[in-house]
Protein backbone atom coordinates (compact mmCIF):
# COMPACT_ATOMS: atom_id res chain seq x y z
CA UNK A 1 0.00 0.00 0.00
CA UNK A 2 2.68 2.29 0.71
CA UNK A 3 4.37 1.70 -2.96
CA UNK A 4 0.84 2.52 -4.39
CA UNK A 5 0.26 5.73 -2.47
CA UNK A 6 3.95 6.76 -3.51
CA UNK A 7 3.16 5.63 -7.27
CA UNK A 8 -0.98 8.32 -6.72
CA UNK A 9 1.37 11.21 -5.41
CA UNK A 10 4.19 11.13 -7.99
CA UNK A 11 1.04 11.14 -10.73
CA UNK A 12 -0.44 13.83 -9.02
CA UNK A 13 2.91 15.57 -9.00
CA UNK A 14 3.01 15.33 -12.46
CA UNK A 15 0.16 16.94 -13.16
CA UNK A 16 0.64 19.78 -10.67
CA UNK A 17 -1.76 18.59 -8.36
CA UNK A 18 0.40 17.95 -5.69
CA UNK A 19 4.12 18.56 -4.23
CA UNK A 20 4.82 14.92 -4.30
CA UNK A 21 5.46 14.91 -0.29
CA UNK A 22 3.38 12.73 2.31
CA UNK A 23 2.42 15.08 5.44
CA UNK A 24 4.20 13.57 8.24
CA UNK A 25 1.56 11.86 10.65
CA UNK A 26 2.59 9.28 13.62
CA UNK A 27 3.42 5.39 12.74
CA UNK A 28 1.01 2.97 12.64
CA UNK A 29 3.06 1.53 15.49
CA UNK A 30 1.26 4.34 18.01
CA UNK A 31 -1.94 2.86 17.27
CA UNK A 32 -1.18 -0.72 18.52
CA UNK A 33 0.53 0.85 21.35
CA UNK A 34 -2.52 2.91 22.27
CA UNK A 35 -4.77 -0.32 22.47
CA UNK A 36 -2.04 -2.48 24.70
CA UNK A 37 -2.39 0.87 26.91
CA UNK A 38 -6.09 0.82 27.54
CA UNK A 39 -6.30 -3.24 27.17
CA UNK A 40 -7.37 -4.77 30.35
CA UNK A 41 -5.79 -8.31 29.48
CA UNK A 42 -2.56 -6.44 29.58
CA UNK A 43 -3.07 -5.25 32.61
CA UNK A 44 -4.10 -8.56 34.67
CA UNK A 45 -0.57 -10.09 33.07
CA UNK A 46 0.82 -7.10 34.71
CA UNK A 47 -1.09 -8.48 37.78
CA UNK A 48 -0.39 -12.07 37.52
CA UNK A 49 3.30 -11.23 36.74
CA UNK A 50 4.04 -9.27 40.23
CA UNK A 51 1.92 -11.38 42.15
CA UNK A 52 4.20 -14.22 40.74
CA UNK A 53 7.67 -12.28 41.32
CA UNK A 54 6.73 -11.45 44.92
CA UNK A 55 6.10 -14.39 46.03
CA UNK A 56 9.13 -15.78 44.68
CA UNK A 57 11.22 -12.71 46.51
CA UNK A 58 8.96 -13.15 49.49
CA UNK A 59 8.42 -16.62 50.15
CA UNK A 60 11.42 -18.31 49.18
CA UNK A 61 13.33 -16.66 52.21
CA UNK A 62 14.87 -17.79 55.51
CA UNK A 63 16.05 -16.27 58.72
CA UNK A 64 16.14 -16.68 62.34
CA UNK A 65 13.09 -14.38 63.83
CA UNK A 66 11.17 -13.60 61.00
CA UNK A 67 7.14 -14.45 59.89
CA UNK A 68 6.77 -18.42 59.31
CA UNK A 69 10.46 -19.05 59.74
CA UNK A 70 10.73 -22.02 57.49
CA UNK A 71 7.31 -22.35 56.48
CA UNK A 72 7.33 -21.80 52.63
CA UNK A 73 3.77 -22.66 52.30
CA UNK A 74 2.31 -20.41 54.87
CA UNK A 75 4.86 -17.48 53.61
CA UNK A 76 3.30 -17.93 50.07
CA UNK A 77 -0.32 -17.81 52.07
CA UNK A 78 0.51 -15.11 53.22
CA UNK A 79 2.22 -13.50 50.13
CA UNK A 80 -0.92 -13.98 47.76
CA UNK A 81 -3.06 -12.71 50.60
CA UNK A 82 -0.82 -9.13 50.32
CA UNK A 83 -0.65 -9.13 46.92
CA UNK A 84 -4.73 -9.73 46.45
CA UNK A 85 -5.25 -6.60 48.88
CA UNK A 86 -2.79 -4.40 47.05
CA UNK A 87 -4.21 -5.11 43.80
CA UNK A 88 -7.82 -4.99 44.85
CA UNK A 89 -6.81 -1.70 46.28
CA UNK A 90 -5.19 -0.15 43.45
CA UNK A 91 -7.70 -1.26 40.86
CA UNK A 92 -10.91 -0.06 42.85
CA UNK A 93 -9.22 3.57 43.59
CA UNK A 94 -10.19 5.60 40.81
CA UNK A 95 -7.43 8.02 40.88
CA UNK A 96 -5.07 5.66 40.27
CA UNK A 97 -6.66 4.13 36.90
CA UNK A 98 -4.18 4.62 34.69
CA UNK A 99 -2.76 3.44 31.56
CA UNK A 100 -0.85 -0.14 31.52
CA UNK A 101 2.63 1.49 31.36
CA UNK A 102 2.23 3.77 34.78
CA UNK A 103 0.46 0.50 36.04
CA UNK A 104 3.76 -1.33 34.99
CA UNK A 105 5.93 1.30 36.49
CA UNK A 106 3.99 1.44 39.83
CA UNK A 107 4.23 -2.74 40.30
CA UNK A 108 7.70 -2.74 39.19
CA UNK A 109 8.88 0.33 41.27
CA UNK A 110 7.59 -1.72 44.53
CA UNK A 111 8.68 -5.29 42.87
CA UNK A 112 12.13 -3.36 42.49
CA UNK A 113 12.12 -2.02 45.94
CA UNK A 114 11.56 -5.38 47.27
CA UNK A 115 14.46 -6.84 45.73
CA UNK A 116 16.83 -4.15 46.93
CA UNK A 117 15.34 -4.98 50.38
CA UNK A 118 16.05 -8.68 50.18
CA UNK A 119 19.37 -8.08 48.61
CA UNK A 120 19.94 -5.67 51.83
CA UNK A 121 18.05 -8.16 54.57
CA UNK A 122 20.49 -10.99 53.22
CA UNK A 123 24.10 -8.89 53.57
CA UNK A 124 22.96 -7.90 56.93
CA UNK A 125 22.01 -11.66 58.14
CA UNK A 126 25.36 -13.06 56.81
CA UNK A 127 27.10 -10.95 59.03
CA UNK A 128 28.45 -7.91 56.68
CA UNK A 129 26.74 -5.52 58.55
CA UNK A 130 25.51 -5.23 62.37
CA UNK A 131 21.57 -5.84 62.69
CA UNK A 132 20.65 -2.66 63.21
CA UNK A 133 21.76 -2.00 59.84
CA UNK A 134 18.89 -3.97 58.60
CA UNK A 135 16.55 -0.70 59.22
CA UNK A 136 18.70 1.46 58.51
CA UNK A 137 20.34 0.27 55.23
CA UNK A 138 17.50 -0.07 52.86
CA UNK A 139 16.72 2.92 50.48
CA UNK A 140 13.08 3.51 52.39
CA UNK A 141 12.10 6.27 49.67
CA UNK A 142 12.80 4.94 46.64
CA UNK A 143 9.80 3.70 44.71
CA UNK A 144 7.74 6.18 46.92
CA UNK A 145 10.03 8.93 45.06
CA UNK A 146 9.82 7.80 41.66
CA UNK A 147 6.08 7.45 41.62
CA UNK A 148 5.06 10.70 43.54
CA UNK A 149 7.46 12.38 41.15
CA UNK A 150 6.10 10.92 38.13
CA UNK A 151 2.39 9.73 38.67
CA UNK A 152 1.46 11.77 41.55
CA UNK A 153 0.67 11.75 45.44
CA UNK A 154 -1.57 9.08 45.11
CA UNK A 155 0.59 6.67 43.23
CA UNK A 156 3.35 7.18 45.69
CA UNK A 157 1.19 6.38 48.77
CA UNK A 158 0.11 3.19 47.50
CA UNK A 159 4.10 2.80 46.78
CA UNK A 160 5.41 3.71 50.69
CA UNK A 161 2.08 1.37 51.93
CA UNK A 162 2.81 -1.37 50.20
CA UNK A 163 6.61 -1.70 50.50
CA UNK A 164 5.84 -1.20 53.75
CA UNK A 165 3.80 -4.17 54.19
CA UNK A 166 5.64 -6.51 51.89
CA UNK A 167 8.97 -5.48 54.15
CA UNK A 168 7.27 -6.73 56.98
CA UNK A 169 7.96 -10.64 56.02
CA UNK A 170 11.62 -9.71 55.93
CA UNK A 171 12.51 -8.16 59.41
CA UNK A 172 12.68 -9.77 62.57
CA UNK A 173 9.73 -9.92 64.83
CA UNK A 174 10.48 -7.83 67.44
CA UNK A 175 11.22 -5.02 64.81
CA UNK A 176 7.85 -5.06 62.71
CA UNK A 177 6.29 -1.64 64.16
CA UNK A 178 9.12 0.09 64.14
CA UNK A 179 10.00 -0.91 60.60
CA UNK A 180 6.24 -0.38 59.71
CA UNK A 181 6.19 2.85 60.90
CA UNK A 182 9.75 3.89 59.48
CA UNK A 183 8.71 2.92 56.27
CA UNK A 184 5.19 4.92 56.27
CA UNK A 185 6.65 7.78 57.47
CA UNK A 186 9.87 8.35 55.47
CA UNK A 187 7.33 7.60 52.25
CA UNK A 188 4.88 10.06 53.20
CA UNK A 189 7.35 12.93 53.86
CA UNK A 190 8.94 12.06 50.23
CA UNK A 191 5.74 12.27 48.97
CA UNK A 192 4.89 15.11 50.68
CA UNK A 193 7.95 16.71 49.92
CA UNK A 194 7.77 16.27 45.72
CA UNK A 195 3.93 17.14 45.21
CA UNK A 196 5.00 19.39 43.05
CA UNK A 197 8.93 19.52 41.98
CA UNK A 198 9.54 22.13 39.39
CA UNK A 199 13.71 21.71 40.28
CA UNK A 200 15.72 18.34 40.42
CA UNK A 201 17.94 20.54 43.32
CA UNK A 202 14.40 19.32 45.41
CA UNK A 203 15.09 15.40 44.78
CA UNK A 204 18.17 16.32 47.02
CA UNK A 205 16.15 18.35 49.55
CA UNK A 206 13.38 15.52 50.10
CA UNK A 207 15.91 12.41 49.66
CA UNK A 208 17.71 14.58 52.76
CA UNK A 209 14.84 15.35 55.23
CA UNK A 210 13.97 11.69 54.66
CA UNK A 211 17.21 10.67 55.87
CA UNK A 212 16.92 12.92 59.10
CA UNK A 213 13.74 11.85 59.64
CA UNK A 214 14.59 8.55 59.68
CA UNK A 215 17.34 9.36 62.03
CA UNK A 216 15.11 11.01 64.67
CA UNK A 217 13.02 7.64 64.47
CA UNK A 218 16.11 5.67 65.02
CA UNK A 219 16.79 7.59 68.12
CA UNK A 220 13.27 7.51 69.55
CA UNK A 221 13.63 3.57 68.88
CA UNK A 222 16.73 3.52 69.76
CA UNK A 223 18.60 2.08 66.83
CA UNK A 224 20.62 4.86 67.33
CA UNK A 225 21.94 5.53 71.21
CA UNK A 226 23.68 8.99 71.20
CA UNK A 227 24.19 8.61 75.22
CA UNK A 228 27.22 6.38 74.33
CA UNK A 229 29.09 8.58 71.99
CA UNK A 230 30.83 10.29 75.38
CA UNK A 231 33.53 7.41 74.50
CA UNK A 232 35.51 6.25 71.66
CA UNK A 233 33.90 3.13 71.43
CA UNK A 234 30.46 4.55 71.44
CA UNK A 235 31.50 6.98 68.55
CA UNK A 236 32.92 4.44 66.43
CA UNK A 237 29.96 2.19 66.70
CA UNK A 238 27.00 4.83 66.52
CA UNK A 239 28.60 7.95 64.14
CA UNK A 240 28.17 5.27 61.00
CA UNK A 241 24.73 4.95 61.59
CA UNK A 242 23.83 8.28 61.51
CA UNK A 243 26.18 8.83 58.62
CA UNK A 244 24.56 5.50 56.44
CA UNK A 245 20.97 6.87 57.36
CA UNK A 246 21.83 10.37 55.99
CA UNK A 247 23.54 9.38 53.18
CA UNK A 248 20.95 6.77 52.14
CA UNK A 249 18.46 9.71 51.77
CA UNK A 250 20.65 12.01 49.73
CA UNK A 251 21.61 8.79 48.05
CA UNK A 252 18.37 7.79 46.98
CA UNK A 253 17.09 11.28 45.94
CA UNK A 254 20.32 11.65 43.33
CA UNK A 255 19.79 8.12 42.57
CA UNK A 256 15.91 9.32 41.46
CA UNK A 257 16.81 12.34 39.76
CA UNK A 258 19.39 10.55 37.41
CA UNK A 259 16.52 7.72 36.83
CA UNK A 260 14.00 10.53 35.76
CA UNK A 261 15.24 10.94 32.14
CA UNK A 262 15.12 7.40 31.47
CA UNK A 263 11.87 6.70 32.69
CA UNK A 264 9.96 9.43 31.41
CA UNK A 265 11.08 8.07 28.10
CA UNK A 266 10.47 4.89 28.39
CA UNK A 267 7.15 4.93 30.04
CA UNK A 268 6.05 8.24 27.81
CA UNK A 269 5.73 10.61 30.85
CA UNK A 270 6.30 14.09 31.12
CA UNK A 271 7.38 15.56 34.65
CA UNK A 272 6.83 19.06 35.82
CA UNK A 273 10.78 19.12 35.80
CA UNK A 274 10.82 18.41 31.90
CA UNK A 275 7.95 20.90 31.18
CA UNK A 276 10.03 23.62 32.81
CA UNK A 277 12.92 22.69 30.23
CA UNK A 278 10.40 22.41 27.27
CA UNK A 279 9.84 25.90 28.30
CA UNK A 280 13.32 27.40 27.03
CA UNK A 281 11.97 30.29 24.53
CA UNK A 282 15.26 30.15 22.63
CA UNK A 283 13.71 26.95 20.91
CA UNK A 284 14.03 26.87 16.96
CA UNK A 285 10.27 26.84 16.30
CA UNK A 286 9.47 29.84 18.74
CA UNK A 287 12.73 31.55 17.69
CA UNK A 288 11.22 31.52 14.18
CA UNK A 289 7.87 32.50 15.46
CA UNK A 290 9.09 35.06 16.92
CA UNK A 291 10.87 36.47 13.63
CA UNK A 292 8.61 35.62 11.54
CA UNK A 293 5.14 36.02 12.88
CA UNK A 294 5.45 38.58 15.75
CA UNK A 295 1.79 38.91 16.51
CA UNK A 296 1.23 35.13 16.35
CA UNK A 297 3.94 34.84 19.21
CA UNK A 298 2.62 37.93 21.26
CA UNK A 299 -1.00 35.78 21.11
CA UNK A 300 1.08 32.51 21.72
CA UNK A 301 2.47 34.38 25.28
CA UNK A 302 -0.56 36.23 25.70
CA UNK A 303 -2.59 32.24 25.62
CA UNK A 304 0.01 31.04 27.88
CA UNK A 305 -0.72 33.26 30.93
CA UNK A 306 -4.10 33.06 30.70
CA UNK A 307 -4.36 29.41 30.50
CA UNK A 308 -1.55 28.78 33.49
CA UNK A 309 -3.58 31.12 35.33
CA UNK A 310 -7.08 29.02 35.09
CA UNK A 311 -4.88 25.76 35.55
CA UNK A 312 -3.54 26.99 38.52
CA UNK A 313 -7.14 27.34 39.65
CA UNK A 314 -8.48 24.09 39.20
CA UNK A 315 -6.04 22.05 39.66
CA UNK A 316 -4.63 20.99 36.07
CA UNK A 317 -1.03 20.94 35.08
CA UNK A 318 -0.01 24.04 34.87
CA UNK A 319 3.57 23.95 33.82
CA UNK A 320 2.00 22.13 30.77
CA UNK A 321 -0.12 24.31 29.61
CA UNK A 322 2.15 27.26 29.40
CA UNK A 323 4.90 25.36 27.42
CA UNK A 324 1.63 23.70 24.91
CA UNK A 325 0.59 26.83 24.73
CA UNK A 326 3.88 28.46 23.18
CA UNK A 327 3.73 26.04 20.56
CA UNK A 328 0.35 25.84 19.84
CA UNK A 329 -0.36 27.82 16.81
CA UNK A 330 3.43 27.06 15.47
CA UNK A 331 1.47 25.97 11.99
CA UNK A 332 1.03 29.60 10.96
CA UNK A 333 4.66 29.81 10.12
CA UNK A 334 3.52 28.21 7.06
CA UNK A 335 1.80 31.65 5.82
CA UNK A 336 2.15 33.83 8.82
CA UNK A 337 1.13 36.94 6.59
CA UNK A 338 -2.72 35.51 6.39
CA UNK A 339 -3.54 35.46 9.78
CA UNK A 340 -4.48 39.20 10.85
CA UNK A 341 -2.47 39.87 14.11
CA UNK A 342 0.76 39.45 11.61
CA UNK A 343 -0.85 41.25 9.01
CA UNK A 344 0.10 45.05 8.00
CA UNK A 345 -1.54 47.61 5.52
CA UNK A 346 -2.62 44.85 2.91
CA UNK A 347 -5.27 42.20 3.47
CA UNK A 348 -4.32 38.81 1.16
CA UNK A 349 -7.78 37.42 2.16
CA UNK A 350 -9.00 40.43 0.04
CA UNK A 351 -8.01 39.13 -3.69
CA UNK A 352 -9.20 35.35 -2.10
CA UNK A 353 -12.70 33.39 -1.77
CA UNK A 354 -14.07 33.39 1.50
CA UNK A 355 -13.72 29.00 0.76
CA UNK A 356 -9.60 29.67 -0.13
CA UNK A 357 -9.29 31.58 2.98
CA UNK A 358 -11.18 29.36 5.53
CA UNK A 359 -8.84 26.22 4.19
CA UNK A 360 -5.62 28.65 4.48
CA UNK A 361 -6.61 29.09 7.82
CA UNK A 362 -7.45 25.92 8.54
CA UNK A 363 -5.01 24.25 7.57
CA UNK A 364 -2.74 25.90 10.29
CA UNK A 365 -3.77 22.99 12.67
CA UNK A 366 -2.23 19.92 10.29
CA UNK A 367 1.20 22.51 9.61
CA UNK A 368 1.40 22.70 12.91
CA UNK A 369 1.23 19.07 13.85
CA UNK A 370 3.51 18.30 10.67
CA UNK A 371 6.05 20.92 11.57
CA UNK A 372 5.89 19.08 15.79
CA UNK A 373 6.51 15.89 14.25
CA UNK A 374 9.19 17.15 12.14
CA UNK A 375 11.07 18.37 15.32
CA UNK A 376 9.88 15.44 17.88
CA UNK A 377 8.11 17.78 20.04
CA UNK A 378 6.39 15.95 22.69
CA UNK A 379 3.04 14.13 22.27
CA UNK A 380 0.82 15.91 24.59
CA UNK A 381 1.68 19.53 22.69
CA UNK A 382 1.39 17.36 19.43
CA UNK A 383 -2.07 16.70 21.10
CA UNK A 384 -2.89 19.93 21.65
CA UNK A 385 -1.76 21.28 18.42
CA UNK A 386 -4.87 18.98 16.89
CA UNK A 387 -7.74 19.66 19.24
CA UNK A 388 -7.31 23.32 20.42
CA UNK A 389 -9.70 24.28 17.99
CA UNK A 390 -11.80 21.12 17.73
CA UNK A 391 -14.08 20.94 14.93
CA UNK A 392 -15.54 24.35 15.28
CA UNK A 393 -16.37 26.88 12.59
CA UNK A 394 -14.35 29.22 10.86
CA UNK A 395 -17.43 31.43 11.12
CA UNK A 396 -15.83 35.25 9.84
CA UNK A 397 -15.50 33.22 6.11
CA UNK A 398 -18.40 31.00 6.73
CA UNK A 399 -20.76 34.30 6.64
CA UNK A 400 -18.66 36.07 4.41
CA UNK A 401 -19.41 33.28 1.75
CA UNK A 402 -23.73 33.35 2.94
CA UNK A 403 -23.25 37.32 2.56
CA UNK A 404 -21.57 36.45 -0.99
CA UNK A 405 -24.27 33.95 -1.77
CA UNK A 406 -27.03 35.93 -0.91
CA UNK A 407 -25.28 38.81 -3.64
CA UNK A 408 -25.16 36.68 -6.21
CA UNK A 409 -28.94 35.28 -5.62
CA UNK A 410 -30.27 39.34 -6.02
CA UNK A 411 -28.35 39.37 -9.41
CA UNK A 412 -29.67 36.13 -10.49
CA UNK A 413 -33.01 37.43 -9.67
CA UNK A 414 -32.36 40.84 -11.37
CA UNK A 415 -31.37 38.66 -14.54
CA UNK A 416 -28.22 39.97 -14.16
CA UNK A 417 -26.12 36.30 -13.76
CA UNK A 418 -26.90 32.63 -14.24
CA UNK A 419 -27.98 30.28 -11.59
CA UNK A 420 -25.08 27.90 -12.12
CA UNK A 421 -23.41 31.19 -10.91
CA UNK A 422 -24.66 30.65 -7.42
CA UNK A 423 -21.68 29.43 -4.81
CA UNK A 424 -22.34 26.29 -2.47
CA UNK A 425 -21.76 27.05 0.79
CA UNK A 426 -21.37 23.72 2.98
CA UNK A 427 -20.80 24.13 6.47
CA UNK A 428 -18.54 21.08 6.69
CA UNK A 429 -15.59 23.29 4.20
CA UNK A 430 -15.44 26.00 7.11
CA UNK A 431 -15.22 23.25 10.37
CA UNK A 432 -11.77 22.27 11.42
CA UNK A 433 -10.99 18.87 11.17
CA UNK A 434 -10.95 18.16 15.02
CA UNK A 435 -11.29 16.39 17.28
CA UNK A 436 -12.19 18.08 20.25
CA UNK A 437 -10.04 18.77 23.38
CA UNK A 438 -9.36 15.46 25.01
CA UNK A 439 -7.69 16.32 28.42
CA UNK A 440 -8.55 18.91 30.87
CA UNK A 441 -5.12 20.83 29.81
CA UNK A 442 -6.52 20.87 26.19
CA UNK A 443 -9.67 22.26 27.29
CA UNK A 444 -8.14 25.10 29.14
CA UNK A 445 -6.01 26.07 26.48
CA UNK A 446 -8.70 25.87 23.56
CA UNK A 447 -11.19 28.46 25.55
CA UNK A 448 -8.00 30.64 26.41
CA UNK A 449 -6.94 30.79 22.71
CA UNK A 450 -10.93 32.01 21.80
CA UNK A 451 -10.84 34.14 24.35
CA UNK A 452 -7.80 35.84 23.79
CA UNK A 453 -8.69 36.32 20.27
CA UNK A 454 -11.65 38.21 20.85
CA UNK A 455 -10.57 40.13 23.88
CA UNK A 456 -8.73 41.97 20.90
CA UNK A 457 -12.09 43.23 19.36
CA UNK A 458 -13.42 44.64 22.54
CA UNK A 459 -13.49 48.98 22.31
CA UNK A 460 -12.97 50.52 25.87
CA UNK A 461 -12.71 47.19 27.66
CA UNK A 462 -14.46 47.87 31.17
CA UNK A 463 -14.59 44.70 34.20
CA UNK A 464 -18.18 43.96 32.82
CA UNK A 465 -17.35 43.90 29.51
CA UNK A 466 -14.69 41.53 29.45
CA UNK A 467 -16.85 39.18 31.81
CA UNK A 468 -19.31 39.16 29.13
CA UNK A 469 -17.25 38.21 26.72
CA UNK A 470 -15.58 35.31 28.78
CA UNK A 471 -18.86 34.31 29.68
CA UNK A 472 -20.88 34.18 26.26
CA UNK A 473 -17.90 32.55 24.35
CA UNK A 474 -17.32 29.74 27.02
CA UNK A 475 -20.63 29.11 26.92
CA UNK A 476 -20.99 28.66 22.97
CA UNK A 477 -17.77 26.09 23.27
CA UNK A 478 -19.62 24.54 26.01
CA UNK A 479 -22.93 24.72 24.22
CA UNK A 480 -21.49 23.40 20.89
CA UNK A 481 -20.09 20.49 22.43
CA UNK A 482 -16.43 21.16 22.38
CA UNK A 483 -15.56 20.34 25.77
CA UNK A 484 -17.56 16.83 25.94
CA UNK A 485 -14.43 14.84 26.17
CA UNK A 486 -12.27 17.07 27.79
CA UNK A 487 -12.97 15.84 31.66
CA UNK A 488 -13.67 19.66 32.70
CA UNK A 489 -16.83 19.72 35.33
CA UNK A 490 -18.81 22.73 35.22
CA UNK A 491 -17.21 24.18 38.07
CA UNK A 492 -14.14 23.98 36.32
CA UNK A 493 -14.96 26.07 33.90
CA UNK A 494 -16.48 28.57 36.11
CA UNK A 495 -13.57 28.73 37.55
CA UNK A 496 -11.47 29.43 34.06
CA UNK A 497 -13.80 31.93 33.50
CA UNK A 498 -13.09 33.78 36.70
CA UNK A 499 -9.54 33.31 35.95
CA UNK A 500 -9.31 34.71 32.56
CA UNK A 501 -11.75 37.81 33.60
CA UNK A 502 -9.40 38.61 36.23
CA UNK A 503 -6.33 38.27 33.83
CA UNK A 504 -8.11 39.92 30.76
CA UNK A 505 -8.52 42.78 33.44
CA UNK A 506 -4.86 42.93 34.34
CA UNK A 507 -3.67 43.15 30.66
CA UNK A 508 -6.24 45.23 29.40
CA UNK A 509 -6.24 47.87 31.92
CA UNK A 510 -7.04 51.72 31.07
CA UNK A 511 -4.70 55.09 31.79
CA UNK A 512 -5.90 58.35 33.25
CA UNK A 513 -6.42 60.87 31.03
CA UNK A 514 -3.99 63.36 31.72
CA UNK A 515 -5.12 66.74 31.27
CA UNK A 516 -3.27 68.81 28.72
CA UNK A 517 -1.12 71.79 29.54
CA UNK A 518 -2.52 75.34 28.30
CA UNK A 519 0.92 77.07 27.74
CA UNK A 520 3.18 74.54 26.23
CA UNK A 521 0.37 72.06 24.94
CA UNK A 522 1.61 68.94 26.41
CA UNK A 523 0.07 66.20 28.29
CA UNK A 524 1.13 66.06 31.94
CA UNK A 525 4.62 67.64 32.49
CA UNK A 526 4.18 68.75 35.82
CA UNK A 527 7.32 70.47 37.36
CA UNK A 528 8.33 67.59 39.72
CA UNK A 529 10.26 70.74 41.94
CA UNK A 530 6.69 72.16 42.44
CA UNK A 531 5.67 69.28 44.47
CA UNK A 532 8.30 67.98 45.83
CA UNK A 533 10.58 70.88 46.43
CA UNK A 534 8.67 73.38 48.11
CA UNK A 535 12.17 75.62 49.67
CA UNK A 536 13.60 75.27 46.15
CA UNK A 537 10.50 76.58 44.35
CA UNK A 538 10.39 79.66 46.86
CA UNK A 539 14.19 80.35 46.21
CA UNK A 540 13.22 80.08 42.31
CA UNK A 541 10.12 82.30 43.12
CA UNK A 542 12.61 84.97 44.73
CA UNK A 543 15.12 84.71 41.58
CA UNK A 544 12.47 85.35 39.03
CA UNK A 545 11.30 88.24 41.41
CA UNK A 546 14.39 90.07 41.55
CA UNK A 547 14.74 89.69 37.85
CA UNK A 548 11.55 91.04 37.38
CA UNK A 549 12.08 94.18 39.15
CA UNK A 550 15.39 94.54 37.56
CA UNK A 551 13.98 94.59 33.94
CA UNK A 552 11.36 97.17 34.99
CA UNK A 553 14.26 99.52 36.45
CA UNK A 554 16.06 99.56 32.88
CA UNK A 555 14.16 102.65 30.72
CA UNK A 556 11.94 101.98 28.43
CA UNK A 557 12.20 103.85 24.93
CA UNK A 558 9.60 106.39 25.05
CA UNK A 559 6.84 106.62 22.54
CA UNK A 560 7.06 110.18 22.74
CA UNK A 561 10.52 109.63 21.06
CA UNK A 562 9.64 106.95 18.04
CA UNK A 563 6.66 109.40 16.79
CA UNK A 564 9.25 112.32 16.76
CA UNK A 565 11.85 110.46 14.44
CA UNK A 566 8.44 109.19 12.75
CA UNK A 567 7.47 112.87 12.23
CA UNK A 568 11.10 113.64 11.07
CA UNK A 569 11.18 110.58 8.55
CA UNK A 570 7.93 111.81 6.73
CA UNK A 571 8.94 115.92 6.94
Amino acid sequence: MGFIDAFKRWRLAQRGMSSGKKRRTKTSGSTVVGSMEQSGWVKLLIYAVFAALVCLTMAYYSSEGILFDGQVIQRILMCLILVAGVILFFHMHHSLQVRNGSVALVFGGVLVHLILLRLTCSLVHANVWGGDYILLLPPLALAPLIHSVLLGRYAGFFSALSVALFGCMLVPESDLFFFLSINLISGCIAVTLTRNVRRRGSLLRAGFYVGAATMLLAMAYGKIDLTVMNSAKGVSEELPKIAVVLAGGMLTGMVVSGLLPALETLFLITTDISWLELSDLNHKLLRRLQLEAPGTYHHSMVVASLAESAAEEIGANAAMCRVCSYFHDIGKLKKPEYFIENQGDTNPHDSLTPTMSAIIIIAHVKDGVDMAIKHKLNPKIIEVIREHHGDSLVSYFYHKAKDLRYEVEKRVEEGLENKEDIPEVDAKNFRYPGPGPSSRESGIISLADCVESASRSLKKPTPQKIKNLVNDLVMARVTSGQLDHSGLTMGDIKSACDSFSATLRSMMHTRIDYPKDEETGSKGKENKNDVHEPAREVSLRGQVEKNTSATKSKKKPQPVAVSKKVSEVKG
